[in-house]
This record gives structure tokens, C-alpha cells and sequence, in this order.
């Protein structure tokens, strides 16, 4: 048993056992079992050769005798990362069905390009003159956001989602304000919105209110309407929405928004959907960030680089924030100062000018589809969702069954009733079929909710694959096989955990085994 039990073992007795054989080894043939790095042992060895330290002069009483880092070969640290990477489910592996998150193949291409010294090797105080490429290519990225969403003006500089909402919201402040208007301090937000809308609004320092739902998944545009007022700074609307549904009265929300003197802000993570199709500017959108990992395959920011440009109407332009790529006599360069073209903006987001990184393979991803490709990459994932929504349809039960979703296909529970098992359960279940889990239980507004979302690089086979496997498991829990879900996963490396108990009092670091006793 390892130390990560909480609440019930993770890797109890016949651990490794399957239709009633256990191996010895706690291994699933020539998946290994693997414990933690500091359990292997090798406390008395080191795997390299280091040269005695110089006593330091200067640091008495700050030195350590010991570092307590396990001591392994080579060989043996590289067998541990790589069973430990076996373990993990990857889109390299299988179908990654998590909605609401689009989870993209990224293309090696793009990873090849980002790793050209030119761009790998930047530093971000180079000289603008022997950064000229690195420039132009931002610029030119720039250009193609701008024109896939029909808005004048981008800031590349945002990190991710939410600091691209904070980034939008930012701009919004700052333009009431120089218009006499800082005594609005409530952005409206839909019930189904993602969690960052609000948290980031509060976080600017606004007040928060809901804005209802229609019975079909979308925003309620009376109760938005009554809503809005002198007070109201901006609207956080996701089109197409968490509920995998195109906003149909977008342009109205646009318009009785800007009637009552507020701005409208579009959260982009689902512009995967509709990129190369809908232009948001034409819409009445006066922000959206746009994550480059959701719709240009920039591998997923979660813990790792993240880039979320924002977009701006012609009304937030001049507050972006620095850096931005002008044309100047000399070549490139960066508006960096608060003057001039730039005497408005609020200030910075970063230090520097962004992930460069992201920059690249986003860039190569646009280059290597063109925009009858990115037109089409919409086109795909909408077809996918929905024939995922088409197979499914007639054993779980849609949230909202009348009419096409759009990249994203939305389950709720109904159908599991009477069976005993859970959202979570089902969920648990898919593991061992060697499937990673759908978004559960979000977004809020549909009980029990199961969000699909299979992007458009899925081919029919694998959708088949995935729909077979999710047949298969509805059809068992409506025969009532319910030991079968509530122990799940049977087959993973590690079993089900005490969620509730792992939350409240997780163990984050590691101690040997006295010293738990």
C-alpha cells in the first residue's frame, strides 16, 4: 500500500488482479507497477560523481549535511518516469472526450517549429534588431486574430484564459473611466458561464449577477435586459456556449448591451467551433480572448505555458495593454511606453511580450491549415460532436435533444435513474475500458451533466470506438451490474480514493513510513 492511501488503499490486496489472477509483482503484464521515486530506496548511493564541495565562508550555518534525494542509476530513473508516464491517459493515446476543455492534437510540425534555435533561444531582452523574425512572426499572428475575428486590435501578451478575461475586463474598466463612467461595478454573467467569468470580474473589483436561462440552453434575454442599467460596466457571454450552443440572439444581446452604455465581453474558449465561420466582430463582441491551446493547438496550459490573446473592438483599442509589434523605419519594434499611440493603455500584463512558444505553433498551425482549413477544422468538430450526440442519443439522455449541438455534445442523468449509479460512477467505469472521462457534473445548470467534446481530429473509427464503449456500459448499469461501476476502476493502476477526504486533508509530501505510523 502506498502512502497516497486516504480514506481507503489505492493499491489494495490484488491490486493486479484480473477475471481472478493476481500477479505477484502488483504489475498488469508489462505495465509495471511503479511506486513513488522516494520509495525506490538508494538512500546510501548516488548515480553521479561529484567533485567535494569548498567549504563556503560565508554561509555558516546555512549549509546542509545531506540532501534527502534517493540516489539512482540512470537506467533506474529512466524506467521510473517512463512507467509513471504509462500511467497516464494522453491524446496521443486515445480519444480525450473532455468538454468544455478541448483537448487538441498538437501537431509535431508545430512542436518542430517552436523548437528552431531562432525562436527557442530568445531572450526576451535581445536587442530588437536581432529579434526581427521572432517580431514579424508575432505580427503576423496578430494579423491573422484579427482577421479570423473581424477586430481591429489584439494583446498578445496574456498568459491563458483568464488572464485574457482580466485582460479584457481591464480595458473595459479603463474605458469607462476615461469616459466618466467609473460608477459602473457590476458585470452581468450567465448561469452556465465558466467559473473564471466571475472570479475574474470579482477580482477586478466588480460585482457580480447571473443572467437566467431559457429552458433551451440559452441566454435569457428578458431577464439580461432587466438587468442592465446605468450601473452594469460589461456582460460575459461564452458563444457558443458551456452548453455546446450557439448563442441564435447574439446580435441582440450585442445590441441592448451597448444600448444601456455597456461593453461586451466574449469568452473565446469555444471559438474551436465556430473559427474561420463567425467572425465575433461582426457579431457586437468588444473583447474575447482567445486560448490558443483550445483552437490552435498549443498543447494545453495546465501548469505549464499558456497564451490567451485578447481581441478588441475599435472602442477598447487604445486601452490594450503593452508591449505591441509596430511598423517603424528601422524594421519592427515595440510600443512599450505609456505615449503617444499608447497614452491610454493600462498598463502591462506581463513583463516581457509574451510566451513565444505558443506564439510559433499557433502560427504554424494557421500556416500549415490556411483558412480553408481552419474553416473546416469548425466544420469537423461540430460534425463529430453532434454524430457522438446521434449515437448516444438513443441510451443517455441529451440536455437539450431538440436541434444540432456545436463541438460539444451535452448528457445529463435522467437516463441512469433507478440503475444505482452515478455520473461519477459511469465516469469511473470508462477508465477501465481505457477511456479518459467526459466532463462531469458541469456545467451546473444540467444535473448529473456528462459534457462530450471529441474535437475535430477524431476519425469515425475512434468516434465508433469511444460511442461502443459508452453503449456498452449504459446497457450494464440499465441491467442492473452495479458492483461494476461502483467499484470502478478495477484495472487502473491505482483504485478510487475518498474524494471528499483527499480534498480536505491531502498529503502533499512524502515521509518515510516510521514516520506515519
Amino acid at each position: 500500500m502506498t502512502m497516497q492511501n486516504v480514506g481507503r488503499p489505492t493499491r489494495p490486496e490484488g491490486a493486479g488482479e484480473t477475471s481472478g489472477f493476481a500477479s505477484l509483482t502488483g504489475g498488469r503484464g508489462l505495465l509495471q507497477d511503479e511506486p513513488l521515486i522516494f520509495e525506490l530506496g538508494g538512500w546510501s548511493k548516488t548515480g553521479v560523481d561529484l567533485p567535494p564541495a569548498e567549504e563556503p565562508s560565508d554561509l555558516a550555518g546555512l549549509t546542509r549535511e545531506s540532501l534527502p534525494l534517493p540516489g539512482l542509476s540512470e537506467p533506474e530513473t529512466m524506467r521510473h518516469y517512463v512507467r509513471l508516464s504509462q500511467k497516464n491517459h494522453a491524446i496521443d493515446l486515445a480519444l480525450y472526450p473532455l468538454g468544455s476543455c478541448t483537448m487538441k492534437h498538437n501537431p509535431r510540425l508545430n512542436e518542430k517549429a517552436a523548437r528552431m534555435a531562432g525562436f527557442a533561444d530568445l531572450h526576451p531582452l535581445a536587442p530588437l534588431a536581432t529579434t526581427q523574425g521572432a517580431l514579424e512572426l508575432m505580427d503576423r499572428l496578430a494579423h491573422w486574430l484579427k482577421t479570423l475575428t473581424g477586430m481591429p486590435a489584439v494583446a498578445l501578451t496574456p498568459k491563458a484564459g483568464a488572464h485574457g478575461e482580466l485582460c479584457g475586463l481591464l480595458c473595459i474598466k479603463a474605458a469607462h473611466e476615461a469616459a466618466g463612467q467609473a460608477h459602473r461595478r457590476t458585470v452581468l454573467v450567465p448561469t452556465s458561464a465558466h467559473g473564471t467569468n466571475p472570479a475574474t470580474a470579482a477580482f477586478v473589483g466588480y460585482s457580480v449577477q447571473e443572467i437566467a436561462q431559457t429552458e433551451d440552453g440559452r441566454v435569457d434575454l428578458a431577464d439580461l435586459e432587466a438587468k442592465l442599467g446605468p450601473d452594469v460596466a460589461a456582460i460575459m457571454v461564452t458563444n457558443p456556449n458551456t452548453c455546446g450552443l450557439f448563442e441564435r440572439d447574439v446580435i441582440e444581446i450585442a445590441r441592448i448591451t451597448h444600448a444601456h452604455g455597456a461593453y461586451f465581453y466574449c469568452d473565446g474558449a469555444n471559438f474551436n467551433a465556430i473559427v474561420g465561420r463567425v467572425r465575433p466582430g461582426d457579431l457586437g463582441v468588444d473583447a474575447m480572448h482567445i486560448n490558443l491551446h483550445k483552437t490552435f493547438s498549443t498543447p494545453h496550459g495546465g501548469g505549464g505555458p499558456g497564451a490567451g490573446p485578447v481581441v478588441l473592438s475599435a472602442a477598447l483599442a487604445p486601452f490594450a495593454p503593452a508591449p505591441w509589434v509596430v511598423h517603424g523605419p528601422d524594421g519592427l519594434t515595440l510600443v512599450e511606453e505609456a505615449a503617444d499611440d499608447a497614452a491610454q493603455a493600462f498598463g502591462r500584463m506581463s513583463a516581457f511580450q509574451g510566451q513565444m512558444g505558443m506564439f510559433v505553433r499557433a502560427y504554424a498551425y494557421m500556416r500549415s491549415h490556411g483558412a480553408d482549413g481552419l474553416r473546416q477544422v469548425a466544420e469537423d468538430a461540430v460534425l463529430n460532436a453532434n454524430y457522438i450526440k446521434a449515437r448516444l442519443s438513443d441510451v443517455m439522455t441529451p440536455a437539450f435533444p431538440d436541434g444540432p449541438c456545436m463541438h460539444e455534445a451535452l448528457f445529463d442523468d435522467a437516463w441512469l435513474e433507478g440503475t444505482g449509479v452515478t455520473t461519477l460512477d459511469f465516469a469511473k467505469a470508462m477508465i477501465d475500458e481505457g477511456f479518459h472521462p467526459m466532463t462531469m457534473y458541469f456545467p451546473l445548470v444540467v444535473h448529473g451533466a456528462m459534457l462530450i467534446e471529441p474535437t475535430e481530429t477524431e476519425s469515425k473509427r475512434e468516434l465508433d470506438r469511444f460511442c461502443d464503449a459508452l453503449r456498452a456500459l449504459a446497457a450494464a448499469a440499465k441491467l442492473g451490474d452495479v458492483d461494476r461501476f461502483k467499484g470502478a476502476p478495477h484495472l487502473a493502476p491505482l483504485r478510487r480514493l475518498d474524494e471528499t477526504l483527499a480534498a480536505r486533508k491531502p498529503k502533499l509530501t512524502w515521509k518515510p513510513e516510521a514516520e506515519f505510523a
